[in-house]
């Protein structure tokens, strides 16, 4: 790989990242104003959850659905680019990213769980559903399981691909178990970013470190096309964030959340890191254990381990400010991102 190609494509990605996070803080003023307009507020539950109802009664109202600039902004760049390189031959094919090859799967991956969410988010807005409004867990771990399933068919199947890397140790041939392995990850990862979902910035940014981590795994491994669409997904984030964080002026929503979480797992399938998810994503992933943990102890010991589950509830409870959680949950999975790059580089090179 020549170095005039490393900063050939490393300009690309910095470019349209900007333009991403320039356009998405253009489009969030009117995208409130629109979600203020139809009453888009946030249903807070209070069955079954007395302790989040308590914490969180004072922003029943806010606006939701706030993930629909992520993902919006980054289908809006996408075609665009898409288009223009079409109309006027090579003169946008430097900036277009959206290649069969590279980000076709991600790319759908990302706006149909949107759009998935997005059903979810009306529905819960509309108070139609399970418990006040919108699908149950069940219902979500479905379609979670339906998404999973394509994306798992097409890499073994379409691409002919079983293959699984495992850091220091080589690749490994799974067979079917391949399709099993596909669905359980992205499965996992969509609905661990779900529960992290409950803090005003505290999904965006530990998104961003997985994503960011993403991002580099992608170009090091010279899937440049792959790599700027990640990073046009990063700029967006960021805009996000810039109004999510506390006070936050809107929620991602599940469109945002579900997005996000399908769209990681199928990356680090694609880029045959989803061992080192755990890294990437630590934060979901503590997040799901403790949930799991507080359910087994409930129903054998008959006892709570914890005063509200996912764990950041835990933290409000015993009287943690918001921000300071989120915080150091950004802390930890800056860590825990870094320590997975460092093992991914050096696996690499070994």
């Amino acid at each position: 790989m020549s170095f005039d190609l490393i900063i050939f494509q490393l300009l690309r990605l910095f470019i349209l990242m900007t333009v991403s996070f320039i356009l998405a803080l253009l489009l969030t003023p009117p995208l409130i104003k629109i979600l203020e307009k139809h009453k888009v507020g946030k249903q807070i539950r209070t069955e079954g959850a007395p302790i989040f109802a308590s914490l969180h009664q004072k922003k029943e109202g806010t606006p939701t659905m706030g993930g629909i600039l992520i993902w919006f902004t980054t289908l809006v760049i996408a075609l665009l680019l898409f288009i223009l390189s079409k109309i006027f031959d090579q003169a946008f094919d430097y900036l277009n990213f959206v290649s069969r090859a590279q980000t076709y799967l991600p790319l759908f991956s990302l706006i149909g769980a949107a759009l998935i969410g997005l059903s979810d988010d009306i529905l819960g807005v509309l108070k139609i559903g399970s418990k006040g409004g919108g699908l149950n867990v069940k219902q979500k771990l479905l379609l979670y399981f339906i998404v999973a399933l394509v994306g798992a068919c097409w890499f073994y199947f379409k691409l002919d691909w079983d293959i699984i890397h495992v850091p220091f140790l080589g690749d490994i041939s799974a067979g079917y178990w391949y399709v099993l392995f596909f669905i359980f990850v992205v499965m996992g990862t969509a609905h661990a970013t779900n529960l992290t979902d409950g803090l005003d910035g505290l999904a965006g940014g530990v998104m961003l470190f997985a994503y960011l981590a993403m991002a580099v795994v992608a170009f090091v491994q010279g899937r440049f096309d792959l790599a700027t669409f990640i990073g046009v997904i990063i700029g967006a984030l960021l805009a996000f964030l810039w109004f999510n964080i506390h006070p936050a002026k809107f929620f991602m929503g599940d469109t945002g959340s579900m997005a996000l979480g399908v769209t990681l797992g199928i990356l680090a399938m694609y880029t045959n890191t989803a061992l080192l998810l755990p890294f990437f994503a630590f934060i979901p992933l503590i997040e799901t254990l403790s949930v799991i943990i507080q359910l087994i102890s409930k129903k054998v010991r008959k006892k709570k381990i914890f005063l509200s589950t996912p764990i950041h509830h835990h933290f409000e409870a015993i009287g943690w400010p918001e921000v300071k959680i989120t915080m150091r949950f950004w802390i930890i999975s800056a860590v825990s991102t870094t320590f997975g790059l460092v093992i991914f580089f050096i696996d690499k090179i070994l």
